[in-house]
């Protein structure tokens, strides 16, 4: 390649921001904003903000690892007790996607175990089918034809309905 180049043949491209040609000796009244700014409000802020977060990386709060204290059930609050009918309700609430959580838990083994089987998913899968219908039996006693707007009166008395079929058909 040679050393000296056409000029004509390769420009520079023009810049794309101007200079700034300075005119005049008053100093720039923007600059002085910035500055002012930036000490007032910008620092402060700053420093806040890195205090909290300090503060908060002593103190880690694991919101996923809540653990709550059990309550007592509907049927053993007081009549008239809204704090205990509202403790219980938010139980049972708890109850029930934990129960529904194992169920899913439950039958996403049995799918992995039928995709990994292949053709002999039904005598080696056995046991998880056996544990999927247990699950899903007791799931369903409990909270089965509740609907979404189930609560824990509802079932209740499911429960206490389910009880007394079951001791008229014992005593027949």
């Amino acid at each position: 390649m040679p050393e000296d180049h056409d000029w004509e043949a390769y420009k520079v491209p023009p810049t794309r921001t101007p200079v700034s040609e300075r005119t005049t000796s008053v100093p720039n009244p923007v600059d002085y904003f910035q500055t002012a700014f930036s000490y007032v409000v910008d620092a402060p802020v700053t420093f806040i903000r890195a205090w909290i977060e300090r503060w908060q990386n002593k103190n880690k709060f694991y919101y996923y690892h809540q653990k709550f204290r059990r309550v007592p059930d509907l049927s053993e609050c007081l009549e008239g007790d809204y704090l205990c009918y509202y403790e219980a309700e938010a139980q049972w609430r708890r109850d029930r996607m934990v129960d529904q959580e194992i169920v899913e838990i439950v039958r996403e083994r049995m799918a992995a175990c039928k995709q990994r089987e292949g053709p002999n998913q039904f005598q080696n899968c056995a046991k998880e089918m056996e544990l999927l219908a247990q699950v899903t039996k007791a799931y369903q006693d409990r909270y089965g034809e509740l609907g979404y707007h189930g609560n824990a009166r509802t079932c209740l008395m499911k429960q206490k309905h389910r009880m007394m079929e079951e001791r008229k058909a014992a005593a027949e």
